[in-house]
């Protein structure tokens, strides 16, 4: 009997979309940070759908607050939507909790959710609860943009400039409960990326399957790639590029830019977000899979399968 722990998530997720059919309203489907799907055939719009789940002692320690659980909950589903360059409409949160939780930490929960969906437009209308062993939420999100503007994480092409918003490498001093989703940014460069996936499961990884979707390979700049000071304050005996790497849950957006476009983009970034930084880490190549990150000394190094994934005891 093979179990989902000898199988892993990526070639879970494989097994179970042979059982997901589609048809000619279904742009992109699975295999993307959202699915995207057009009501008829002349419609002006196409939606965006995402879905995630929050359990207490996967994505949140015992000891979270109630309005940072929330607030994660809602901002995760935001960092999706982002990465696909939506703007955000209407959502649905399932709650699952034990009998024993005292009502005033859902409040709590609900405050941190609507806090940062109202400053989003994000609209939470719904949802379902029911009685579990441990809290529990299972997010769902629908975001819209104009027909065929979705960027996927296939886009990219030999040639074309990787960079990512923000720093990182912090999740596992707190950011990953306090982040701020890059909702405008995502919708912005929707006129720029040719590419573009949001960073959850670590900058290597995530990387990984934006080659994979596009049929590319990359080098990375080791010293261009943004380390955040709360990894480098970690004392832990990992260097703090390993944390940037793999730690995951940064929720920065991760994308790619023909190079022709390099200086207007950088130009007209600057001008649109003067307080957040956005780095130029690598160079998308010919090499189908093989990501590589060079050192100043020229030393370059392969990087293997890395980022979360669940059900993986290593």
């Amino acid at each position: 009997m093979l179990t989902l722990q000898e199988l892993g998530e990526l070639a879970l997720v494989e097994r179970i979309t042979q059982w997901l059919p589609g048809d000619s309203r279904v742009i992109t489907g699975p295999g993307d940070d959202c699915a995207v799907v057009r009501g008829h055939t002349d419609a002006q719009l196409d939606w965006v759908l995402t879905s995630d789940p929050l359990v207490q002692g996967i994505h949140f320690a015992d000891d979270a607050t109630a309005r940072a659980i929330g607030h994660k909950a809602v901002g995760r589903v935001l960092s999706d939507l982002a990465a696909m360059g939506a703007k955000p409409a209407w959502g649905l949160v399932n709650l699952v909790a034990p009998g024993s939780t005292n009502a005033e930490v859902v409040d709590d929960i609900y405050n941190g959710m609507t806090s940062l969906a109202s400053k989003h437009g994000f609209l939470i209308v719904g949802g379902d609860v029911a009685q579990g062993s441990v809290v529990e939420l299972h997010a769902f999100g629908i975001g819209e943009l104009p027909r065929g503007s979705a960027v996927l994480r296939s886009g990219a092409t030999i040639g074309d400039v990787l960079f990512v918003t923000g720093a990182l490498g912090g999740s596992q001093a707190e950011n990953h409960l306090c982040f701020d989703p890059r909702v405008q940014q995502g919708q912005w460069l929707r006129n720029w990326a040719t590419a573009m996936i949001d960073v959850s499961d670590g900058l290597a990884g995530d990387l990984r399957h934006l080659c994979d979707m596009s049929k590319t390979g990359c080098d990375l700049n080791a010293s261009a790639i943004p380390v955040s000071l709360a990894a480098k304050k970690l004392d832990d005996g990992t260097p703090p590029l390993d944390h940037a790497l793999h730690d995951g849950e940064d929720f920065e957006l991760l994308f790619t830019i023909p190079e022709d476009n390099l200086n207007l983009f950088t130009e007209a970034w600057a001008k649109a977000f003067p307080n957040l930084t956005c780095s130029m880490i690598g160079i998308m190549t010919e090499q189908t899979g093989l990501i590589r990150c060079i050192f100043p000394d020229g030393e370059s190094v392969a990087l293997e399968h890395g980022g979360y994934q669940h059900f993986n005891t290593h």
